[in-house]
């Protein structure tokens, strides 16, 4: 099999994009797998566009371990603008498993999303009982044995969990990630932010990405960061996330609605033989 494709990123957060409009085949979990192998082509997320009716098109998101993702803010953010150059377009609307996701296109490869609203019951997250979602009481032990216990639960499309901590660099997020990403407190799973208040207006973060890993950046983890920030009154309702290769720009709306801007790659077409 031999089929086009194209790759683009945000921030690092890199994906391969297929366009289903054009050829509509579907991979196997051991495929994409294999694309996403750093060793192959290699991707945090594979993303596949599809016809509608309704929307521009519609997305469907895989993590690099082959299994469907509800959500991905900079994987979105880069198909909008895949589609605004395809077609001239400053707003392109986008149809998810998650929901309608609405976008604009500025100067500069600056894209900007509408998330949409967060949820924030135990049971919307999901977790497995009825507990204190500011709060998940969970333990973190850092590089010198030193406990640490919290996490604030909050769903923008997918599960996940924001650690609020004085020194980031001190947890090996590597070592934490996959025991906090397959607690039983998550039957789906989740994705985990150690997160640092740099001021008001400026959080600093590191993030591992349930079927991904560590990334290099995550447009959710952004939004989910800036939403559980603003419970906490940690930060401003417009907040700037940052990541090791630059910075996202969250704006929470009077409607508690999440906006998500920051600048994506250029189109690199590629040819792929499986």
């Amino acid at each position: 099999m031999e089929f086009k494709a194209f790759k683009m990123d945000s921030l690092g957060n890199d994906f391969v994009i297929i366009d289903q409009r054009l050829e509509n085949f579907d991979l196997t979990k051991e495929q994409i797998i294999k694309i996403c192998d750093r060793k192959f082509i290699g991707c945090d997320q594979l993303i596949y566009i599809k016809k509608n009716q309704n929307t521009d098109v519609s997305l469907e998101f895989y993590n690099s371990d082959g299994s469907q993702s509800g959500a991905c803010g900079n994987g979105t953010r880069c198909v909008a603008y895949f589609l605004s150059k395809e077609n001239n377009k400053k707003e392109i609307s986008l149809s998810t498993s998650s929901g309608n996701l609405n976008s604009k296109i500025f100067e500069n490869k600056e894209v900007e999303t509408e998330i949409g609203l967060p949820k924030l019951k135990w049971d919307q997250i999901p977790l497995s009982k009825n507990i204190n979602t500011k709060n998940l009481n969970l333990r973190l032990v850092d590089k010198e044995n030193k406990e640490f216990f919290g996490g604030i639960a909050v769903n923008v499309g997918n599960p996940h969990v924001i650690f609020f901590l004085e020194n980031i660099d001190n947890f090996d997020l590597e070592k934490i990630g996959p025991k906090i990403e397959n607690h039983n407190l998550f039957p789906e799973r989740c994705n985990i932010t150690l997160a640092k208040k740099i001021n008001n207006n400026l959080i600093k973060v590191k993030v591992w990405e349930r079927g991904a890993g560590l990334t290099k950046a995550c447009g959710t983890a952004a939004c989910a960061t800036a939403v559980a920030s603003n419970l906490e009154n940690l930060s401003n309702s417009k907040t700037e996330i940052q990541f090791d290769l630059g910075k996202l720009l969250i704006n929470i709306d009077n409607n508690q609605s999440i906006h998500m801007k920051g600048p994506v790659s250029e189109i690199k077409e590629i040819n792929i033989k499986l």
